[in-house]
């Protein structure tokens, strides 16, 4: 008896700055991969882009595929519209149902961060950990928590969103924080995603600088670089501690832009010592096996 078929997965991500899509055979193995801008601030021309890369994949397969997505934010269990999005153009739309009314199929959605997380859990930095907390360092700053390879979302579907909540043990000129498009002053994400680490270094130096302009003048001995580093690697230890001391996670996996600067995994462990609720830290802090393709790779998994 022949075994059947398994289908075509396509996994899109849908970040603030680009959208990737990518197919899947059901063993996992990558067919195909397209990136594109997001058109940022216009969600009919997402809705687009989305439907776009589809299309363009099922015609290189010669397929009608599984569609997943992964985003920024998450569907209301109460409304089914998208909440909490900092693709705010997204935020109180009905995404999932758009999406499969255009589609002409189901199509499943999911945090971005959980994407993520589920994809490192399984097969990544994270695999054979019973505890995985899953952290997206990018335009945004996004957490996920997983327990046995599953995602937990949680009542409000908002578990595992750290990155809204304020920055632990704030310093004097760290008060009252700069205002989150979510209205709230001071949180994690305006400290610890890539353009509020610029921003901190703006408003010290007055210099416009982009993230990656920051840590390649830190590299090349740029002394208020370096500092803006230094202070940058203190609030992810004061961050992270409160995670370690409410979920005490196996394993913590970065993703997202920031992510790719390795001195994160070398001059922010020593940190959690100060912070943590312990006699020593031990959690690892791991860089994405699959890097910035594990949140597409579990959108197609959805």
């Amino acid at each position: 008896m022949t075994a059947p078929v398994q289908p075509v997965r396509i996994g899109v991500d849908l970040g603030g700055t680009k959208i990737e899509a990518i197919a899947l055979d059901g063993k996992g193995a990558e067919l195909a991969r397209e990136r594109v801008p997001t058109p940022r601030y216009d969600y009919v021309r997402t809705l687009e882009t989305i439907v776009g890369l589809v299309r363009s994949l099922e015609a290189q397969l010669a397929v009608e595929a599984l569609v997943g997505v992964g985003m920024p934010g998450t569907l209301s269990p109460k409304t089914g519209l998208v909440k909490n999005s900092n693709s705010t153009w997204c935020t109180g739309k009905p995404l999932e149902l758009d999406l499969s009314r255009l589609l002409g199929r189901d199509v499943r959605t999911a945090n971005d961060a959980n994407c993520f997380t589920v994809s490192e859990a399984i097969d990544g930095a994270g695999a054979g950990a019973t505890v995985v907390f899953g952290v997206i360092i990018g335009t945004g700053v996004g957490g996920s928590i997983v327990l046995n390879g599953q995602p937990l979302t949680g009542s409000h579907a908002i578990a595992g969103e750290w990155g809204h909540n304020p920055l632990p043990w704030p310093n004097a000129d760290e008060l009252p924080g700069s205002k989150c498009y979510c209205n709230k002053l001071g949180c994690i994400e305006t400290w610890l995603s890539g353009p509020g680490f610029a921003a901190d270094v703006e408003r010290i130096t007055g210099r416009e600088l982009t993230s990656v302009e920051v840590l390649e003048a830190a590299a090349t001995g740029d002394a208020a670089c370096e500092a803006g580093w230094q202070r940058y690697c203190d609030r992810m230890a004061r961050a992270l501690s409160g995670v370690i001391n409410l979920l005490d996670p196996d394993v913590i996996v970065f993703g997202g832009g920031m992510s790719n600067c390795e001195r994160l995994y070398t001059d922010v462990p020593p940190l959690l010592d100060n912070y943590v609720f312990s006699d020593g830290c031990e959690t690892p802090l791991r860089k994405a096996r699959h890097g910035d393709s594990s949140g597409v790779r579990g959108a197609a998994w959805l």
